[in-house]
């Protein structure tokens, strides 16, 4: 099965599951900044939906509440997402590269740790 995509909400509702493992609605919406807080129940919906997507999973009940922990890891929802990044350049990175040295979002050290993990894929797919 596909990961689905996950909208901007679902991301920082995983990253308070991802960052906490097993929290309650209220504990993920309580995790939010003041000013920006949704209401429990945007969070509640919001939720439920995911559940039932398979991304996020009910762990217990305890008392009138259930506690969700994260069905998917950081790493899969951020390669999908890096993935539907690249498909509008047509599966090319270059732009994205081009555009955080730009930025200055790309150090050195950054390209010096992926020519060596290129070089690692090249000799695995070699062997």
């Amino acid at each position: 099965m596909a990961l689905p995509k996950l909208s901007k909400l679902e991301f920082q509702i995983m990253d308070t599951l991802w960052n906490g493992s097993e929290c309650s609605i209220r504990e993920i919406q309580e995790a939010f900044p003041a000013r920006k807080r949704p209401a429990y129940t945007t969070i509640q919906t919001t939720v439920y939906r995911m559940e039932a997507k398979g991304i996020v999973h009910r762990v217990r009940k305890v008392g009138n509440f259930h506690v969700f922990a994260p069905a998917i890891s950081r790493e899969a929802a951020q390669r999908r997402l890096i993935d539907d990044i690249l498909a509008f350049f047509g599966g090319r990175g270059q732009p994205v590269m081009a555009h955080l040295i730009e930025t200055g979002k790309l150090s050195l050290e950054d390209v010096k740790q992926a020519e060596q993990l290129l070089r690692s894929q090249t000799k695995e797919r070699q062997s």
